[in-house]
């Protein structure tokens, strides 16, 4: 191509040892260049190439010792409880929210501290490679302010249960509240909304119908906790006669719209009318294990088409937002339980913390993969770190050797919110003092009711 053909400048070209796109053809691109122009990828192209099709670029980058990946979709989360981390450990889940988290966030949940612990949950998921996370949390418009101030992408699941929270005082305020967010934030970049009915066993039929309603309406995702435990599986056959997921199939909400959060507890019948409705589920392998609640038979699902993403969930209950270490329990989960090692291989996993995130929240037009016309959300990781070397598939150290700490820069819409391991849209040591604050005050909380 002679200088005259050559396309106008681009805002910023990368220059990476590795750059894994996570598209179907699961390609590695071994020493390449990705153009960026007003916040999209316009070109991907072999280095010693990329001079002949863009003249200048205003940032270039060279990442040679680096995989660059499409950005890292969190697609469950509860990012306001992160200033709840630690404060109830190693208790099964109905202690854990009846005894603990409801009475402590009846206490304490307001807009300042669900904007504030959503500033601390952000700030570790830049740091650890996220570019776009699922919120389901009260007050969804302060986790909206602050994902838009830090420039990160959010799909907020705005939360509808029957009995009154702080954020609302029954499904119906929960309901014109969500079309509301939706409403102020529709022509954002950045935030989208769905429904967030928190479970079967906390929403009536007659709200989920008019969820189904909205949702419908308004085209947007419901985004619920399904089958989480065997508890809830049990209780529901016992009042109602019915498993939850049947339920659900029943009133309508099975389909591509919905995603199926936790989904541990999967009968034959379960997962036929998943694959028949194009439902996805989303899978929170460490929170899990760690509320005991059970296996996601993420094998199955996969090998019967089900589009399974991937979640931290909420800091309370995991206790951190790495989608690192999200991918290396989800891939060695996955072999365990189906008791094959090639179940989830590794590119499989990136893809459920990519591509299938993407998918699972209708965002795959935007995101998910590092191809031309798509967003540029990406992640840069070192791959030069003693746990990390020697590299002879550098998919396979991503999943099952990184370590956060490994990400080196993230950009969304082309944007650096990470730069060489520095946080450029949020003030570090300001979160941190303000999570000192709150866990003075809860603790504080905790110990009059131990007391009492």
């Amino acid at each position: 191509m002679s200088p005259s053909e050559n396309q106008p400048d681009v805002d910023l070209v990368i220059h990476a040892r590795w750059i894994i796109p996570a598209t179907d053809d699961q390609a590695i691109l071994e020493n390449h260049s990705i153009a960026v122009r007003n916040g999209s990828i316009v070109g991907l192209h072999p280095t010693p190439d990329i001079a002949r099709h863009y003249s200048s670029a205003r940032r270039e980058l060279t990442l040679d010792q680096h995989a660059l990946i499409p950005g890292l979709i969190n697609a469950h989360g509860h990012a306001g409880m992160t200033l709840m981390r630690g404060i109830a450990d190693d208790l099964p889940l109905q202690t854990w929210l009846n005894d603990h988290i409801w009475p402590l966030e009846g206490k304490w949940i307001s807009e300042e501290f669900v904007y504030q612990g959503t500033q601390l949950a952000i700030a570790e998921m830049i740091r650890g490679g996220t570019t776009c996370y699922a919120d389901m949390y009260f007050f969804p418009e302060a986790s909206a302010r602050a994902a838009s101030e830090a420039g990160i992408r959010v799909q907020l699941a705005a939360p509808v249960i029957d009995f009154p929270t702080p954020w609302a005082a029954d499904a119906d305020e929960c309901i014109s509240k969500t079309t509301e967010l939706h409403d102020a934030w529709r022509n954002s970049e950045l935030v989208s909304t769905a429904f967030g009915p928190h479970a079967p066993y906390t929403v009536s039929d007659e709200s989920l119908r008019k969820v189904l309603t909205f949702a419908e309406e308004l085209d947007l995702p419901i985004h619920m906790h399904v089958h989480e435990t065997a508890f809830e599986v049990e209780d529901a056959l016992k009042n109602t006669g019915q498993r939850p997921i049947r339920r659900l199939h029943d009133l309508g909400l099975l389909g591509p719209r919905l995603l199926c959060v936790h989904a541990t507890q999967l009968d034959d019948d379960d997962l036929a009318l998943l694959q028949q409705t194009s439902t996805h589920v989303v899978h929170c392998p460490e929170s899990n294990l760690k509320l005991a609640s059970g296996f996601c038979p993420v094998h199955q699902l996969q090998t019967t088409g089900i589009n399974v993403a991937l979640g931290t969930d909420g800091a309370a209950s995991n206790n951190d937002l790495d989608m690192f270490s999200e991918m290396r329990t989800a891939a060695l989960l996955a072999k365990a339980c189906a008791g094959d090692a090639s179940a989830l291989p590794a590119y499989g996993a990136l893809q459920m913390a990519t591509i299938n995130g993407a998918r699972a929240m209708g965002l795959e037009h935007l995101t998910g993969t590092l191809e031309s016309g798509k967003r540029a959300d990406m992640t840069a990781v070192r791959l030069d770190s003693l746990n990390a070397m020697p590299v002879y598939n550098p998919v396979s150290q991503l999943v099952y050797s990184t370590q956060a700490s490994q990400v080196s820069h993230v950009w969304v819409n082309g944007k650096a919110l990470l730069d060489d391991g520095e946080l450029t849209t949020i003030n570090r040591r300001q979160i941190q003092e303000l999570a000192h604050t709150w866990q003075q005050r809860l603790q504080h909380s905790t110990n009059d009711g131990e007391n009492a």
